[in-house]
């Protein structure tokens, strides 16, 4: 089951080898979004009582939009604005699905999945090292953060 607080689940959650809340994500299956757009959605969230950790990750089929280390409930933009495709082509592959054709639970199912195998890399963070769609993992921490850590979902 994931995170509540004050009555908001969040969709998926991260615990850091340390057991510590570390990443927070909400998945959508929206689509034809822009930055503007994610960081009023994030902190309407975070002012309805979403939790917040280090990381936010709002997860679309289109963008991932991750927030470090802003946990205020002001309107920021995204740190990082990353095009998910590549990332997930390899279990939209297995699954022999696009994208925009998963449902919210589908695509929040496929995001743990993900966020499950990143935890579990450790010593074989070199093989991420080589793809530069990872990069983004690296410079922001978030890779770090999630080894040997505990992915909890609400779809799972």
């Amino acid at each position: 089951m994931g995170f509540y607080t004050m009555g908001v689940r969040a969709d998926v959650v991260a615990y850091d080898s340390e057991g510590k809340l570390a990443l927070v994500v909400e998945a959508m299956d929206k689509l034809g979004t822009n930055s503007e757009w994610a960081a009023k959605m994030r902190c309407n969230m975070l002012v309805n009582g979403y939790p917040s950790a280090r990381f936010f990750l709002l997860a679309l089929p289109d963008h991932f939009y991750l927030w470090k280390d802003k946990p205020s409930r002001n309107i920021e933009k995204p740190t990082y604005d990353i095009d998910p495709f590549a990332l997930l082509r390899p279990y939209l592959e297995k699954a022999d699905i696009r994208p925009e054709k998963l449902s919210r639970a589908g695509f929040e199912l496929l995001v743990a999945s993900w966020l499950n195998e990143l935890s579990q890399f450790g010593e074989r963070s070199e093989a991420l090292k080589k793809n530069d769609h990872n990069k983004w993992l690296f410079e922001s921490g978030l890779l770090d953060a999630l080894k040997q850590g505990r992915i909890v979902s609400e779809a799972a």
